[in-house]
């Protein structure tokens, strides 16, 4: 027998249960490393308290989801975790997962039908902002977005996340069984409110009734979600393993700190996540606008300037005095004012909690990684709070430089000549704009004029704020004149 997971003797914490304990009432889309160093983490500390049967079905529908599908049904749909602090490091097997599935593996079908069992009471996602298929200017669905269009000409072989998801709500409805709470994790402000906008707008383009019967039976909880989890590379899987005693593809790295907010609008029942230390809110809006705004817009920060400034990783940039002033700066002085957070909330302490974690040198937290999709992160993580300066007449100038920073990162071409691998949905239009400019003084104000044109992004307001138009553009010249460095120094 091939030792893996299961087969090996370990003295790492594992379940104490066999999978024949669950049952899928959970479809998860999106089995990624975030999920299961999260959620999945989460719904396996309430297994090990209660007799509870809840488990998850795992669905990739991305092509290069399929191989990790296949490694977890290897392992007894199991794998590992390690929480890395400073100094400290705990590995324990989760067993939360059920089943896995993947459309290239068991079929479309099979994993429409699987999200219309009547067992299944929860349709949950991890899918990235890009996933949603909405339109950052409206919030509704785009019916341009690529996937969409095919899913609107073929509704039964769905392309998208939020195809799927009608599909399988189309049967339950057709099929009159109980609805289901759709729960978006992912990073995005209000994402129950998107979610629901982008599967309501699909459901209306396919069937008046359907939609209706949405609108009035499925519920959409807005959640915010917090932990560093980077990508697994050779480097973690093999420390992983040589701690295990045995190879762990799925096996995923992550710090210490877990932070789950729910809102509590489930129409199908749920597990006792708070058990496990997740809450359960009426309104999740303050908690998600003070980690977008202050740990992801000083993420963002850290990982166009740090990336430019030479630095791999996060922890790498916090080694720069400048860079960690600078961002400490940013969170309290630029972010925090903008929060409406309850009168008994710490943001200082929450910054110092941030700074700390951004320092953990044991995780690999690659600033290029961070700095992928850019144009779907930046209106909630930096150009709201900007907004909201310019009407206050406050000071702005730390984010000025994280939006100058994205730019010159979205150019493709560092500080050494060298090619950027840019990762983005709107890597075409940006490489098209980039294309018509030089680098001198005279065309780097049209450049930005033009970048700040991009509506998804931007809105509509800040394009014509001469003010705004010109802080960034000095940024931008300072970033080309002098570097990332300097350029945090001079802050």
């Amino acid at each position: 027998m091939e030792k893996n997971l299961v087969t090996a003797i370990t003295s790492v914490p594992g379940p104490h249960w066999t999978t024949e304990r669950l049952t899928s009432r959970i479809v998860h889309l999106g089995c990624g490393a975030f999920h299961r160093a999260h959620q999945a983490l989460y719904t396996h500390h309430v297994l090990e308290q209660t007799d509870s049967d809840w488990g998850y079905c795992e669905v990739n529908l991305t092509l290069n989801g399929a191989s990790l599908i296949k490694n977890l049904k290897k392992q007894s749909m199991r794998y590992t975790v390690s929480e890395k602090g400073q100094g400290e490091n705990t590995l324990k097997i989760i067993g939360s997962m059920k089943e896995g599935m993947h459309p290239l593996i068991d079929g479309v079908q099979a994993i429409i039908e699987k999200m219309a069992n009547p067992d299944v009471a929860i349709i949950s996602l991890t899918i990235t902002e890009k996933g949603y298929c909405t339109d950052a200017t409206t919030g509704r669905l785009d019916p341009n977005n690529e996937l969409i269009i095919k899913d609107i000409a073929n509704p039964a072989v769905p392309r998208s996340a939020i195809g799927y998801i009608t599909a399988a709500l189309k049967l339950r409805f057709e099929r009159s069984l109980p609805a289901v709470t759709i729960l978006s994790c992912d990073n995005v402000r209000e994402n129950g409110h998107v979610a629901r906008e982008a599967v309501l707008g699909l459901a209306r383009l396919q069937d008046e009734e359907l939609a209706l019967w949405i609108e009035k039976q499925v519920t959409f909880p807005c959640t915010m979600v917090d932990r560093i989890v980077p990508a697994a590379t050779p480097e973690t899987l093999t420390e992983i393993a040589q701690q295990l005693g045995v190879e762990d593809p799925c096996a995923i790295t992550c710090e210490p700190f877990r932070q789950w907010v729910i809102e509590d609008n489930f129409v199908n029942g749920r597990p006792d996540w708070d058990l496990a230390g997740a809450q359960f809110v009426d309104d999740v809006a303050p908690f998600e606008m003070m980690k977008l705004r202050m740990l992801n817009g000083a993420h963002s920060f850290l990982a166009y300037l740090g990336y430019l400034g030479g630095y791999t990783y996060i922890s790498d940039t916090m080694k720069n005095a400048d860079y960690r002033r600078a961002v400490y700066a940013l969170m309290l002085n630029e972010q925090a004012p903008t929060l409406p957070m309850p009168e008994d909330s710490d943001l200082m302490a929450y910054a110092d909690k941030l700074i700390e974690r951004f320092t953990n040198p044991a995780l690999k937290h690659q600033t290029w990684q961070i700095a992928m999709d850019g144009s779907q992160k930046l209106p909630q993580r930096m150009i709201d709070s900007i907004e909201w300066h310019l009407v206050q007449g406050s000071d702005y100038r730390h984010l000025t430089l994280g939006v100058a920073g994205w730019m010159r990162y979205i150019s493709g071409v560092d500080e050494q000549g060298q090619p950027i691998d840019v990762r983005d949905p709107l890597k075409e239009t940006f490489a098209a704009i980039f294309t018509k400019y030089d680098y001198s003084v005279a065309v780097v104000e049209d450049m930005v004029k033009e970048l700040l044109e991009i509506e998804s992004i931007f809105g509509k307001k800040l394009i014509k704020n001469c003010e705004f138009i010109d802080n960034v553009t000095k940024a931008y010249q300072n970033l080309l004149n002098f570097g990332a460095r300097q350029a945090v120094a001079a802050l």
